[in-house]
């Protein structure tokens, strides 16, 4: 793939004669963004070289989805701790970073811009996924219900139940931070133009933030300020390597998924938001509270309409929302200023060319639910832009060297 395209890093915002706000450009920290219209991060597992490193399967992947306003990888463990799925790439190891250089270079080649998702699950994993089989890490040693994926001794994708983690030692915390910042620190060699903290979806920062899964009594425990503390921790120390106009947080306010709650989640998330606004970052994404009723053509229920509206009136910078949404619902809600972008996650998966698909009105593929997690070239690099279906481009680039 050629990389002698001008990096995104360069590339400024285009004339809009639009007044749809899906097209007018916006402000992403250091980026001019043509267009309001991202691509969420996607767990895909295809990562199936040894050591969970990306291959030129991966590259061809995000370049055909380089037209989205930013794209923000999949989450992607900073350590071989933080793993909890088969087949998910890592940005700890010389290798990994080699690999997803190539991925950047192809989406830079192709005109686009992208974010690497920093990752740790502390304890949705598996001792199967740990090294040395050693026991997942949490806040607290509280099992979570459900299964982890795994590859089993046939080298196949297999669900097995999750076994109660070990909490974390007070003094293992600096070290804990010490892997996102070589994350950090990885991502910037590997050639991405910025970093988000993934905070949200029950995994080790959610895990610290929420009253479910945080019994500790020590600095990381009790009031909200200590709940938070780790996510901040992370916060500065990625901030440190990148500035602050290229880091972003993911957060799932009311969220429910891999057994996370909170008992006051207004006031929880009232005072992270608030936190975030003052470390003037990039942006902000939340994953929608009202994601169902949205998707579902329902209005949003009260507590998500007071954990939106406070969202917006704490957080100043620029807001990302995602879940639920499609073109309509998300041209509406980018009017009504709820948010300044919005990213799309398995419309981008099966639509490669989603914004221009959306500009046109065009029809959308049908996504294959099969195809999500694992696998190849099929329902990963498969689906046609607009262009291909008329004939007017070469079909997708397949690359099969991960086999």
């Amino acid at each position: 793939m050629s990389v002698s395209a001008p990096p995104a890093a360069q590339r400024a915002a285009a004339p809009q004669m639009s007044t749809e706000k899906l097209f007018q450009p916006v402000r992403l920290g250091a980026y001019n963004l043509p267009h309001r219209i991202a691509m969420a991060p996607l767990t895909r597992s295809r990562a199936r070289q040894p050591g969970n490193v990306p291959t030129l399967l991966n590259a061809c992947y995000y370049a055909q989805r380089a037209s989205a306003a930013v794209i923000i990888s999949e989450a992607t463990q900073v350590s071989m701790q933080g793993q909890g799925y088969a087949w998910t790439p890592g940005i700890h190891s010389r290798e990994q970073v080699d690999g997803w250089r190539q991925v950047t270079a192809a989406v830079h080649a192709a005109g686009g811009l992208i974010f690497l998702q920093l990752w740790h699950v502390g304890r949705i994993s598996h001792p199967a996924l740990q090294p040395d089989h050693m026991l997942p890490v949490a806040s607290s040693a509280i099992k979570p219900h459900g299964q982890a994926f795994i590859e089993n001794e046939k080298g196949e994708g297999e669900l097995v139940p999750f076994i109660a983690p070990r909490a974390l030692q007070i003094e293992e915390m600096p070290y804990l931070v010490a892997q996102y910042t070589r994350g950090a620190r990885n991502a910037m060699d590997a050639g991405f133009d910025g970093v988000e903290i993934h905070g949200a979806n029950g995994y080790l920062p959610d895990q610290f933030i929420s009253s479910s899964t945080n019994q500790r009594t020590d600095r990381y425990g009790g009031s909200i300020e200590n709940r938070a503390r780790l996510l901040m921790e992370v916060v500065e120390t990625a901030i440190d390597i990148w500035g602050k106009d290229r880091v972003g947080v993911r957060l799932s306010p009311l969220g429910k998924a891999n057994d996370i709650s909170d008992s006051d989640p207004e006031a929880t998330f009232g005072y992270i938001v608030g936190k975030l606004n003052d470390y003037q970052m990039a942006y902000l994404h939340v994953i929608n509270p009202a994601a169902a009723q949205i998707e579902n053509k329902m209005e949003p229920d009260p507590a998500a309409q007071r954990m939106l509206a406070l969202i917006r009136e704490k957080y100043r910078g620029t807001l990302m929302l995602a879940g639920g949404f499609d073109r309509d619902t998300a041209e509406a809600w980018l009017e009504q200023g709820k948010a300044d972008l919005i990213a799309f996650g398995r419309e981008f998966l099966a639509n490669p060319d989603l914004p221009e698909r959306f500009r046109r009105r065009a029809p959308l593929n049908a996504y294959d639910p099969s195809t999500y997690y694992g696998g190849g070239a099929k329902g990963y690099t498969d689906y046609p832009s607009l262009a291909q279906q008329h004939g007017e481009e070469p079909a997708p680039c397949v690359d099969e060297s991960w086999r």
